[in-house]
């Protein structure tokens, strides 16, 4: 029964195009382990949830993710995902669209509403409308199939560095903040970004809530205020070396963040697009 068990599992590495080959064992219940050393772990146990209807895929996925080190939750509906989240919030999902049924973005766009997370959208839609709508919905990345073992991995690892502890978007659970003399706030037309609090409140004193990538985005312009930017820098600094060649990504989240920042996202005053050089952050920015 093994035997058959792994062949399958073969067989959805193969469809997943794995670029390397995994190295499968049966000692007791089946494991995956890979046949190279993988970069030092991002942190203790990260808590990743994977949210598809194929067994086969979440169990090989949960088998590679576990031999990394992290916790794995598997889920085949958008109902198990949102059951789990006020009970054991995972750091990051992984999030199949082609689920029976449900509507893949509209799981993204309530997760996004009511949690602080990475979102990884995991999926065979490769049209580039479709990854438009993941990003524009809260996505923190979108990775087609087939892929990469690896690449996914990178790309976990990627937004985890980046994502804060899974928490209800009003902050209801946020865990403590740091001392004020820890903190680095810079301060632009009225807003004021918490970067080490990872937090961004608006003229009124209200807190915004921001997805890990336009966290990143806005860091990144207000640390250069004044300045052009272009699309690969910003793409650099918001996704280091994991970062695509898929400048819709810096679009995409930039228009998110005007429909944040501006009165009028249609005619932006704080993020300006600068013809076939990029985007500028207009406003002084001050330190405190």
């Amino acid at each position: 029964m093994h035997a058959c068990r792994i062949a399958r599992l073969t067989q959805v590495k193969k469809a997943l195009g794995a670029a390397k080959p995994v190295t499968l064992r049966a000692v007791g219940k089946p494991s995956l382990l890979p046949d190279a050393p993988f970069p030092q772990r991002v942190n203790a146990n990260p808590h990743i949830a994977i949210v598809d209807d194929e067994v086969d895929i979440t169990q090989l996925l949960a088998g590679y993710l576990q031999n990394q080190g992290f916790r794995v939750t598997q889920l085949h509906n958008g109902r198990s995902l949102m059951d789990l989240m006020p009970k054991d919030p995972p750091a990051l999902v992984l999030l199949d669209l082609g689920l029976p049924g449900e509507d893949g973005f509209t799981i993204a766009r309530q997760l996004r509403e009511h949690w602080r997370c990475g979102l990884v959208i995991v999926t065979g839609r490769g049209d580039a409308v479709d990854k438009v709508v993941g990003l524009e919905v809260g996505a923190d990345d979108y990775v087609t199939k087939p892929f990469d073992l690896r690449e996914l991995l990178a790309r976990v690892k990627a937004v985890l560095r980046r994502a804060v502890p899974a928490e209800p978007a009003s902050g209801a659970a946020a865990p403590a903040a740091p001392a004020p003399s820890a903190r680095s706030k810079l301060r632009f037309a009225g807003w004021e970004l918490d970067t080490a609090a990872r937090r961004l409140v608006n003229p009124n004193g209200t807190d915004v809530p921001l997805t890990t990538g336009e966290f990143d985005l806005l860091t990144a312009f207000a640390q250069h205020p004044g300045r052009v930017l272009s699309r690969d820098f910003l793409l650099e600094q918001t996704r280091g070396r994991e970062a695509a060649p898929f400048d819709r990504t810096i679009d995409v989240q930039v228009g998110r963040l005007r429909k944040k920042l501006e009165e009028d996202a249609e005619n932006p005053q704080i993020i300006k697009s600068v013809r076939g050089a990029g985007y500028i952050l207009v406003p002084t920015v001050t330190t405190g």
